[in-house]
């Protein structure tokens, strides 16, 4: 959700400007800054003893501090300042959420996943101010299409885990779900429907694919034996379908 729409962008914008890098770095830095910010939210607010991990945690935030301080100073020359306060302030709003989610212990919650999956793919904005110093306006829809995309796979995936948890006979599957599952792909379908009335096959189909595989993931849930699949598995089908996504809205943004 990270990376692949920077790729996308770096591809779509037909030009190349070495800040992307700096995007690149500082979108990474700050994701991997992450873990080591818990680790010491953890420290700070809730473990009454010290943990070993909390210093090498501390170096490790550091060098990631560094890194993203290097790279937004490269960005600092190269974006509007319009972009720079508004992805900087998304960026520090965003973390403090994940920090505060995490030492909660609540990062599985299926709200918080979406708004990761909208915060992740915004990488592709930041791309495009690298790139040609402003946001392009198919950008703005490339990201739309991305976190789509992205929060009907979390939907689906998350519905899979319920309804293996209810095969247990622990509890019972949740019905709203699968229902905001399918209402995430209803609305995937209706998009492509949109984008072919206006003429953009591509993204159609782009969106279709989509729309087929999280569907084929759906039903299976239904079969016993096809629920048992690796996780694993179902992980890299996820992959391999959002590869494909991206490569067909290359084809139909170009």
């Amino acid at each position: 959700m990270l990376l692949t729409p920077i790729i996308c962008v770096a591809i779509l914008a037909r030009q190349w400007h070495w800040s992307e890098l700096a995007t690149l770095t500082a979108a990474f830095a700050a994701l991997a800054a992450k873990d080591p910010m818990v680790v010491l939210a953890r420290q700070r607010f809730v473990w009454r003893q010290r943990h070993p991990e909390t210093a090498a945690a501390a170096q490790w935030l550091t060098g990631w501090i560094v890194i993203l301080l290097l790279s937004g100073l490269v960005l600092a020359f190269n974006w509007p300042l319009k972009g720079i306060v508004a992805l900087g302030l998304g960026v520090c709003i965003f973390s403090m959420l994940a920090i505060a989610i995490n030492v909660k212990n609540r990062q599985r919650s299926t709200l918080f996943q979406i708004a990761s999956a909208a915060a992740l793919t915004s990488s592709s904005l930041a791309t495009s101010l690298s790139a040609t110093g402003a946001i392009a306006p198919w950008c703005w829809w490339l990201w739309l299409l991305m976190a789509m995309q992205a929060t009907a796979g979390i939907l689906v995936v998350h519905t899979r885990l319920d309804v293996r948890i209810a095969s247990r006979g622990t509890a019972q599957a949740s019905k709203h779900l699968r229902s905001a599952a399918q209402v995430s792909l209803s609305a995937l379908a209706c998009a492509a429907v949109t984008a072919a009335l206006l003429g953009h096959g591509w993204i159609a189909l782009a969106l279709l694919v989509v729309v087929m595989g999280y569907w084929y993931d759906l039903r299976g849930q239904q079969d016993p034996a096809a629920l048992q699949t690796p996780l694993k598995t179902v992980g890299q089908r996820a992959l391999a379908l959002s590869s494909l996504f991206a490569a067909l809205l290359i084809i139909g943004f170009w």
